[in-house]
């Protein structure tokens, strides 16, 4: 083997001067990312200013297990978010070591906190090293101690006082924008976080900006609100134990398979042991009970589950716990794989035996995903020989160095752009970073699937080389990107084919979209710029904003498209500002009705919604240039 050549740093002297020690809320601020995960502006649901919430609600949820408080309240103001929970209230002599001292808190001692969600004694001072203004109150056997700071510096202790309010914990802070940048709430993930947290702790109230959330029926009810109950294929199936939970049907509206998995009460959107042994016992007492060998593709194929489990001192694989890594039941030993197959095997099979309806239902269900996986047998099996061919020669896709199903810590960060045409989609690749962005280029206008069977999929070349540059086809749990983005133009004909392709994840991937993975490109309409600055407008308000602000006679250039923007230009679009519109799914939302309406056969009715908002350009012009 070679030897690699060392050549030596001249540029600065190595000396006892150049050792430094960070101070804990240095550290936090210097690599957040250790810390929170990603930073983003607030677009998508795993971004840093929602991690925040997460880890205080965490504490709170943390004293309810223990038998602490009933009720946990969540107010947000603007950029303020104050949470107050009736708990025990931290002992008020360790109030500043509990929120500015790393590797402090109560939660290593296990007979006090025996399955909390944190552990690591972390979490509330990366919230109070990353905000810029920060306050923790006590209220605690008739006491209460406030104690304010700014970027995790003490700026007000206030001195111990005598209180009649209810023990409890409440902190309020603002995410630092030195930071996040300029950064907002949306409330549906705000909404989603929380009432995970009612589905998966039975008595729990919380209060969202005055609005109730409760649930008496546990993850029963977390799919009855995520699930249409007119697609389900029979009636949710609900299995318990001390320490695990789970609730699950098939749906007959959807493909591939759907999971809403929690350790702790924590959500591990990226799954881990516990989802793991569920997918194979499940396949292992459905053999047993129908004493039949099937596919497992075939007996998970439509299915929609959640998955609880509780475990002492949980091992997850980062700091925002998104998938659990521990093996082992502590403190009996027994393997998370054997105490969910023993569990399943049991109740699973004394519930079938006991409901032959709804066991005649689920072997229905199997039958017709194994034939219509013998039917798409030589399809599919024709297009991923199409694709390994395509690929060694792919100008469709310019794919990065780093993918969401790895391990590296940057996996956040990967993003795939959806493009039309070629001059867009070599703007983008020349503009992109080549380690999380990559670029799927479309040719023309992709086919509209509404009410098509999934075998267009793999006939279909563009939707069959999508579906494999996604790693898709068997549901979200390999997903190779975080962030699928729609880039299209700004015009007509991009909304058309904006539209085309949500039809095709709507149609066949919806759990892309249900778990806040797809998203819509915002590309500006303007620049206005002048000798000193440029200013990119998205909207004719900001354009009317800059201009004012620029002064007379600011040079103003009005895109067209994606392909006339340079590549250098792109490159402050589709960076650390880049501005995405997250496609969100709220609860209201039925998928097939709303597909039907925009892209199934002309109906009167929705010739007459177009006609009730159709405004001529006459009026939109009007009303930009009274603007001005």
């Amino acid at each position: 083997m070679d030897e690699l050549e060392y050549t030596p740093v001249t540029s600065g002297q190595y000396s006892d001067e150049s050792i430094r020690t960070l101070d804990w809320k240095e550290h936090i601020r210097l690599r957040p990312g250790m810390y929170i995960g990603k930073l983003g502006d607030g677009s998508s649901q795993d971004d840093g200013i929602y991690v925040l919430i997460k880890e205080i609600v965490d504490n709170s949820i943390d004293e309810f297990v223990m038998g602490n408080g009933r009720t946990i309240e969540v107010a947000i103001k603007d950029q303020k978010v104050t949470i107050r929970d009736y708990g025990r209230g931290i002992p008020l002599l360790k109030v500043i070591d509990c929120v500015s001292k790393i590797n402090t808190g109560a939660k290593y001692d296990s007979k006090v906190f025996k399955k909390a969600v944190g552990l690591n004694g972390v979490g509330s001072k990366a919230v109070n090293a990353l905000s810029s203004w920060f306050m923790v109150q006590s209220i605690r056997e008739g006491k209460t101690k406030i104690v304010e700071f700014e970027k995790g510096e003490i700026i007000n202790e206030h001195p111990e006082e005598q209180s009649t309010l209810r023990s409890g914990t409440l902190i309020s802070f603002t995410p630092d924008e030195a930071v996040f940048g300029k950064y907002h709430f949306i409330a549906e993930y705000i909404e989603q976080l929380l009432w995970n947290y009612v589905f998966l702790n039975n008595g729990l109230t919380i209060w969202f900006n005055g609005t109730k959330m409760q649930a008496k029926n546990g993850l029963v009810d977390l799919l009855q609100r995520n699930i249409n109950g007119n697609s389900i294929v029979y009636p949710i199936i609900q299995l318990k134990d001390e320490d695990f939970e789970c609730a699950f049907t098939h749906s007959s509206r959807q493909y591939g398979e759907e999971y809403y998995s929690f350790v702790n009460g924590q959500h591990t959107s990226q799954g881990g042991t516990h989802q793991a042994a569920f997918r194979e016992s499940i396949v292992k007492t459905i053999r047993d009970f129908y004493k039949k060998d099937f596919d497992p593709n075939d007996i998970r194929q439509s299915i929609v589950a959640a998955i609880s489990i509780k475990v002492t001192e949980p091992l997850f694989e980062s700091q925002t716990k998104t998938k659990l890594g521990s093996t082992i039941m502590e403190p009996d030993g027994q393997s998370i794989r054997n105490y969910v197959g023993d569990l399943l095997k049991k109740q699973l099979d004394n519930y079938l035996h006991m409901n032959g309806d709804v066991a005649e239902a689920l072997l229905r269900k199997i039958l017709q995903n194994e034939k219509e996986r013998k039917d798409f047998a030589d399809i599919k099996k024709l297009a991923k020989e199409s694709v390994k061919k395509v690929s060694l020669h792919n100008k469709k896709l310019r794919d990065c160095r780093i993918h969401y199903n790895s391990n590296d810590e940057r996996r956040l960060d990967t993003t795939l752009f959806i493009t039309e045409g070629d001059s867009a989609s070599g703007s983008i690749t020349k503009s992109r970073d080549v380690n999380t962005q990559a670029v799927f280029s479309l040719k023309g206008k992709p086919l509209n699937c509404f009410g098509l069977s999934k075998k267009v999929v793999y006939e279909n070349e563009e939707f069959n080389l999508l579906q494999s540059a996604l790693n898709v086809e068997e549901g979200v749990e390999n997903l190779r990107y975080n962030n699928i983005v729609i880039a299209t133009d700004a015009d007509v004909d991009g909304m058309h084919i904006r539209l085309l392709l949500l039809t095709f994840f709507l149609q066949f991937y919806p759990d892309v979209v249900k778990t806040g993975h797809l998203y819509i490109l915002q590309t500006p309409l303007f620049r206005v710029r002048n000798k000193k600055k440029t200013n990119y407008c998205y909207s004719e308000e900001e354009r009317v904003s800059a201009i004012k602000e620029l002064g007379p006679n600011p040079e103003i250039t009005r895109f067209k498209g994606l392909g006339e923007i340079s590549p250098d230009e792109f490159r402050n679009f589709i960076g650390s500002t880049m501005r995405l519109d997250p496609v969100i799914l709220r609860k209201t939302s039925e998928i097939n009705d709303v597909l039907a309406f925009y892209m199934g056969r002309n109906t009167p009715e929705r010739q007459n919604f177009i006609i009730d908002n159709l405004r001529l350009e006459e009026d939109l012009v009007e009303d930009n240039l009274s603007t001005i």
